[in-house]
């Protein structure tokens, strides 16, 4: 059984759960589909930079891309960089051997993929400043990463079947606002990675609330009302958060019509009978706050409609 840090009832729940990860291992590989970053670069736009090499340096005219998803592209890269702080945060509660142990180690390989391929687009296309962009890298990394759910098995796996559907849709959506077909085909590519990788999560827990209807409700309530983009802590990330869904990238209405609602659907939560008075108060807890989040999302869609027509009628 795995070697974990985790207490014995979350043991008992990972030997529980076991067999359903390998389950849902099998199905992911026969699924995934092998691909290669190098295939997706536009290598012939490449030059040299500034430096040993006696190249250009960078200037913003070299972009290309719209600066929306200027913005975008570098939040979900350094998001993406960050990898080995969520190996080890995930290898700490699903342990390193069996199912569990495989699982963290082809996901961690298949993540280290987007870091990879979009690094090097930004790079061969100057889409942004590799100065400004190493630099943040290193500023990001340095700053560790620390899950917000801790070492909570039913927490952790709730978070990432939200946060899975999260990166994929600010991933697709990225590529949409590029206005370059090629970077649009790449973040196409990654989001389908991360579609899957959502599906794995949460078809796991949905058989965690098999187990433990109760305790898995609190979970996902909890998870839902703190819920953080795991590059958060990205410096100027409320700045860059702020212009991304001002774009329409990312927002509150997306987040709750496309990323909670559709998993909270596909476990039923609201449907589920045999809960406790303890889970029904969390999913009470749960409904109320999806309403409020409903509620400032249309606040914020609003506000945006109105700035939007004020631009509008300056320009024209």
């Amino acid at each position: 059984m795995p070697s974990t840090s985790v207490d014995k009832s979350q043991l008992a729940l990972l030997m529980e759960l076991e067999p359903v990860v390998a389950k849902e291992l099998d199905r992911h590989l026969s699924t995934a589909d092998e691909w290669f970053p190098h295939q997706y670069v536009p290598w012939s736009r490449g030059r040299d930079f500034d430096g040993p090499l006696g190249g250009d340096g960078w200037s913003p005219e070299d972009s290309t891309v719209s600066p929306e998803s200027r913005e975008a592209l570098l939040v979900n890269l350094l998001t993406e960089d960050n990898l080995p702080g969520y190996h080890h945060a995930i290898a700490r509660v699903f342990g390193r051997e069996g199912a569990w142990g495989t699982w963290v180690n082809r996901w961690t390989a298949e993540e280290n993929r987007h870091s990879i391929v979009i690094r090097d687009y930004l790079t061969v296309t100057r889409a942004i400043d590799p100065v400004e962009l190493e630099r943040a890298r290193m500023r990001h990394m340095e700053g560790g990463y620390e899950a917000t759910h801790g070492e909570d098995l039913l927490r952790g796996v709730a978070y990432v079947s939200f946060q899975e559907l999260a990166t994929r849709v600010s991933h697709r959506n990225t590529g949409r606002a590029s206005g370059d077909a090629v970077c649009e085909q790449l973040m196409a590519r990654v989001a389908k990675d991360e579609n899957l990788h959502m599906i794995f999560y949460r078809n796991l827990l949905a058989a965690a609330f098999e187990v433990d209807p109760d305790q898995t409700m609190r979970a996902v309530t909890d998870v839902v009302k703190a819920f953080e983009m795991p590059g958060h802590t990205i410096d100027g990330f409320l700045r860059k958060s702020v212009a991304i869904a001002n774009a329409g990238i990312y927002d509150l209405r997306l987040h709750h019509d496309d990323v909670l609602m559709p998993v909270l659907r596909k476990w039923r939560v609201f449907e589920m009978g045999g809960l406790t008075p303890e889970g029904e108060r969390a999913r009470e807890e749960l409904g109320e706050f999806l309403e409020q989040l409903d509620q400032a999302a249309t606040r914020f869609e609003t506000r945006r409609a109105e700035r939007r027509a004020r631009l509008a009628a300056r320009r024209g």
